[in-house]
């Protein structure tokens, strides 16, 4: 897929403030600091589409870009920041939640892991969820640069095994690095093919 165009469209406090227009939407989430926004600006070739901040927790809205002015993606607002209030905590669970549960044109959410980390319980739990309430998903892990080959590889496989504790099969994975670029035609491919097949 060819990023002929990326637009900030509006950021929404709750579902009923997002756009109605019918468009396919690819969401991305996860784990606060666990490079979202890097990760959009290199899928859109736009380095300050997305905010890129050093503070955890800063995506707050649910932020929507026009791609090619053909589907949306999300920004959502990530989870489990531990040094937000409890009642800021609760307040972007229910705004997650509304919409990963409620949002009818969601084709797909990818779900962020960093993948130089143990298979985190709040990540398992999340993927759980959405698994038990039929959200479709896939996993991006990242910062794939980090670390050599031989460790993501058993970091994977460790995690890989974990998932199949719970899951009969495991989601569509996909490997990638914001700084190299790894894995975005992969991605893109991904989406496009979803947009043709739907």
């Amino acid at each position: 897929m060819i990023i002929r165009s990326a637009e900030f469209k509006c950021s929404s406090q709750k579902l009923s403030q997002c756009p109605c227009d019918g468009l396919l939407e690819f969401a991305f989430i996860g784990r606060s600091n666990v490079g979202k926004s890097s990760l959009i600006n290199m899928l859109t070739g736009n380095e300050s589409l997305a905010k890129v901040s050093g503070t955890p927790g800063k995506t707050r809205l649910i932020n929507h870009f026009t791609i090619n002015n053909e589907w949306w993606l999300v920004d959502l607002p990530g989870y489990g920041y531990a040094k937000a209030s409890k009642k800021l905590r609760a307040e972007f669970s229910d705004l997650i939640k509304s919409y990963v549960l409620g949002r009818e044109n969601l084709y797909c959410l990818f779900v962020l892991v960093d993948s130089r980390l143990e298979p985190q319980k709040i990540d398992l739990e999340f993927m759980e969820m959405l698994g038990e309430n039929g959200v479709p998903f896939a996993i991006i892990f990242t910062k794939i640069d980090k670390m050599s080959r031989a460790q993501l590889d058993k970091n994977l496989e460790h995690y890989k095994k974990r998932l199949l504790e719970s899951w009969e099969e495991l989601p569509t994975i996909f490997l990638s690095s914001s700084e190299k670029g790894t894995g975005r035609d992969e991605i893109l491919d991904f989406i496009e093919k979803s947009a043709t097949l739907r």
